[in-house]
């Protein structure tokens, strides 16, 4: 049986780029319970996995995008602590709030998460799922709430456009391995199911690596500064503030690390959203009460 579970599981493994999976594993659990190897509830559940596992790798659902959001998040929490400001971290979440209604995914499976993280590093993430996180470092190079705005609109649209989820698909069968973890657990060894619970934590840290190391694809990044800019303009946020705060990044000139490893140069993505002419909307107008309350959150760091 322990042979038989392996084999199933490499089955399944196996069959991850063809293009009829679910049919392969299913006639391999269908032949092992012909033989009596197998009980037919067992064959119901391995088949039942890879139909999910099929499904995972094509169309992953909001709930599934969250959960391994989810994991992701932990982990750049593990590299980055919180900040602990409730006032702060509210701020934030009330712009990511605003600009996520105007998105082209205003509702996600449990809602969007923001938070400030502790440290003097200058970067920005997004996770699947709906969460996004930005720096201590970086709100310090900002001026005002509309560069605040674009920032958090920018990795909004990489929400929006599953640029994580995309990179998580190519990262040692994720779906794979959490979707076999979770339903056949009980037709797996102890041991098995612990191999395939490392590989999951394995493919997520994967994923992590790509976000704070290489970052996002330079196509990824130029497409999230457009649909960022239209977010922000949208929400009733000057979009040329993005241009604006790119000039600060590239003046203060960075270490070598963060935003400055993992996104284009600025000039290169300033080039790139000049051609779409973005402006403010036809209600926007200076608002003396959203610099202050700008100032009041940030009055901290």
């Amino acid at each position: 049986m322990r042979r038989l579970g392996r084999l199933l599981v490499a089955a399944c493994l196996a069959a991850a780029g063809c293009a009829h999976a679910d049919r392969v594993v299913g006639a391999a659990a269908d032949y092992a319970a012909s033989k009596g190897r197998l009980s037919q509830k067992q064959a119901e559940s391995i088949k039942k996995t890879s139909a999910a596992f099929r499904k995972s790798a094509d169309d992953i659902s909001e709930s599934e995008e969250y959960f391994i959001g989810r994991a992701v998040a932990a982990q750049l929490l593990g590299r980055y602590p919180p900040l602990k400001d409730a006032q702060l971290n509210y701020y934030v979440q009330a712009v990511t709030q605003v600009v996520a209604m105007k998105s082209d995914r205003p509702e996600i499976y449990r809602g969007y998460h923001a938070q400030v993280m502790d440290t003097s590093e200058v970067n920005a993430f997004a996770a699947p799922g709906g969460f996004v996180f930005v720096t201590k470092g970086l709100l310090r190079l900002m001026q005002n709430e509309d560069q605040l705005a674009c920032v958090l609109a920018h990795e909004l649209a990489h929400v929006s456009k599953k640029h994580g989820l995309k990179t998580i698909q190519t990262a040692r069968l994720t779906q794979a391995f959490a979707v076999l973890g979770a339903e056949t657990a009980r037709s797996l060894t102890r041991e098995e199911d612990s191999q395939l619970a490392a590989a999951f934590e394995g493919s997520i840290k994967d994923i992590v690596s790509e976000l704070v190391v290489n970052g996002y694809s330079q196509d990824k990044e130029f497409e999230a500064d457009q649909y960022g800019a239209f977010y922000a303009q949208r929400s009733n946020y000057d979009p040329r503030a993005l241009d604006k705060l790119l000039s600060r990044l590239d003046e203060a000139q960075g270490n070598g690390r963060g935003w400055y490893k993992t996104h284009p140069a600025a000039d290169e993505r300033q080039g790139e959203l000049a051609q779409y002419r973005y402006a403010p909307g036809p209600g926007f107008k200076r608002s003396p009460a959203r610099d202050k309350r700008f100032k009041k959150a940030l009055e901290r760091l």
